[in-house]
């Protein structure tokens, strides 16, 4: 072909003078486009657009002046003789001069009103298509994603760009110009056949390049004023995502921690941070941009089905990936400006901690001293050291950051209720973990350092306890108090206790081994409450009266608890 291409040029005229009798054809290939996939071969349909002209160059056709261009098969004797040897060869955009004798034309006949007898033809031609019954869908990949999970299958929704022109580039749409994605079901009919076919096997994030012919595209008809009838198309694709009605979420565990004692069920309450991304990898939303994560329950609603189901069976720590489907997501209308319709969804998360407001306090003892036959209750002042963190590990407080233990009174209200029972029946010496729910530690709204809704853990060693008064009581004996207790402590002898003179007995009191007050960090504190408790008239002193009051009831009390 080739070479008789090459022939036929060599007999090319340069110009509209006189070439003499001509046998054949002549053919001026004028411009050649650099790429050329495909030349017009006998059998071949084609659409092109040209200007005829006579010698002198009076026009006395064009294609161009009708505003539809030519579709006809070449070789089979629909064209004159001249027209079929001399598209023969071409590619899509080659644009030629054909100079045809009248025996190659219209010979001694001519066409009434047009072409006169023996007249040698011009013709200024464009081949804009070629194809063949032969010709199957033309896919070229042009991009393909590392990490490909699924392709397009029949019966899949598919959500796609894609720019589309006819074989010679003529534009006719683009899903870019829109601003919107073309969203459809891929092998039921809503697409034409060479659609159809060219967005199987792909992934999510794939560009191909897919060439159709006409009989799988709009065929005779054409599609209205942009898609000549007989034209092929070239749909440049880039797939966005996809998914099947029949999806349900898919999980990719992506970092499992080596212990998981527990995991996430329904009605627990999980704090997570996530990335949530579209399938092209566009962000839609992210907890870590607000420095909080997202704190809900499980199985209830509060979010979307898909990520109901894809939090269960979560682990402290663990990471992983969501993907969810529309139809367990948002839907065919989207969210906000950022989901679109129909979108499928991917969240990395990292669980950071999740509970259930039945929970207890959890207790694991690291170490216990041998032969501990006395632990601590209610009311003992204690003294630990201790680090306190989050689940995932971060670091909240330490007692060792102060350089000395913490000091609290039990069953006083002076720690978290968990951290209370995590204290108690503990031996001097003992090491413990304790893992304190948010509704017996800070609970929803947190404190101070402390995220609302956090679980807590604690590593406490216990340093040394105290035996605590009664509950009630802020002052004990050892033994019998003294029989003139009212004379020993107006120390004035002036019938009248002030608090200072309070004060000072307790503290002789104390300091002698006679008794003891409630533990507390505060012993000033004690000494003026219990000042409080015995000055009945709160004028600031304690009478003779006030004191022997407050005993008998104090001994009453001590009668019934016995």
């Amino acid at each position: 072909m080739a070479l008789a291409i090459l022939l036929l040029c060599l007999l090319a005229a340069p110009g509209r003078g006189d070439p003499g009798p001509l046998e054949d054809v002549v053919i001026d290939r004028y411009y050649i486009p650099k790429i050329c996939s495909r030349e017009v071969q006998m059998g071949d349909f084609i659409r092109y657009h040209y200007n005829g002209t006579f010698k002198d160059g009076k026009k006395f056709d064009s294609s161009y002046d009708r505003g539809a261009t030519v579709a006809g098969v070449v070789g089979v004797g629909r064209l004159i003789t001249g027209m079929d040897r001399g598209l023969q060869g071409m590619c899509v955009n080659e644009r030629r001069h054909l100079i045809v004798p009248p025996h190659l034309g219209y010979g001694s006949i001519g066409v009434a009103g047009m072409i006169p007898p023996d007249t040698t033809l011009y013709f200024d031609v464009i081949m804009l298509d070629i194809w063949n019954k032969e010709d199957k869908l033309q896919i070229t990949t042009l991009h393909k994603p590392e990490r490909c999970n699924r392709t397009v299958e029949n019966s899949d929704f598919v959500r796609y760009h894609y720019n589309g022109t006819l074989l010679d580039g003529t534009h006719f749409d683009s899903s870019y110009s829109k601003d919107s994605t073309y969203d459809t079901y891929v092998g039921t009919g809503w697409l034409i056949k060479g659609m159809d076919g060219g967005l199987l096997g792909m992934c999510a994030g794939e560009k191909r390049r897919i060439i159709i012919p006409p009989f799988l595209a709009y065929g005779e008809k054409g599609y209205g004023t942009v898609i000549p009838p007989q034209a092929s198309l070239v749909f440049d694709v880039l797939l966005v995502d996809l998914h099947n009605p029949k999806d349900g979420i898919s999980l990719e565990h992506l970092e499992v921690p080596a212990s998981c004692k527990r995991k996430a069920v329904t009605g627990d309450f999980v704090r997570y941070h996530y990335n949530g991304t579209l399938m092209d990898g566009t962000l839609f939303d992210s907890s870590y941009s607000r420095n909080h994560t997202y704190d809900t329950y499980i199985g209830k609603g509060y979010v979307i089905p898909g990520m109901d189901q894809g939090l269960q069976g979560v682990c402290f720590g663990e990471k992983r990936r969501i993907i969810v489907p529309p139809h367990l997501g948002y839907g065919e209308n989207g969210a906000g400006n950022k989901i679109p319709g129909s979108a499928v969804l991917i969240f990395d998360i990292h669980v950071i901690d999740f509970h259930n407001p039945l929970d207890a306090v959890e207790i694991e003892t690291l170490s216990r001293p041998e032969g501990c036959n006395v632990t601590t209750q209610d009311r003992d002042y204690v003294r630990y050291h201790y680090n306190c963190s989050l689940l995932d590990g971060t670091k909240l407080f330490s007692s060792h950051d102060y350089n000395h233990p913490q000091e609290a009174t039990l069953g006083t209200s002076k720690v978290i209720d968990g951290l209370n029972t995590g204290l108690l029946n503990m031996c001097v010496g003992e090491k413990r973990v304790i893992v304190i729910p948010p509704h017996l530690g800070h609970g929803e709204n947190g404190a101070r350092g402390v995220p609302g809704s956090a679980v807590l853990r604690f590593e406490v060693e216990l340093l040394s306890r105290e035996e605590g008064v009664p509950e009630g009581y802020l002052f004990i004996w050892h033994g019998d108090p003294p029989a003139n207790l009212y004379e020993d402590m107006d120390l004035n002898k002036d019938g009248e206790i002030p608090p200072e003179e309070f004060s000072t007995f307790i503290k002789a009191q104390l300091t002698e081994g006679k008794g003891r007050l409630m533990p507390s960090s505060d012993p000033e504190t004690v000494i003026a409450d219990m000042f409080q408790n015995q000055d009945r008239n709160q004028d600031g002193k304690i009478t003779a009266e006030e004191l022997k009051l407050k005993s008998d009831e104090d001994q009453e009390r001590i009668h019934e608890e016995l």
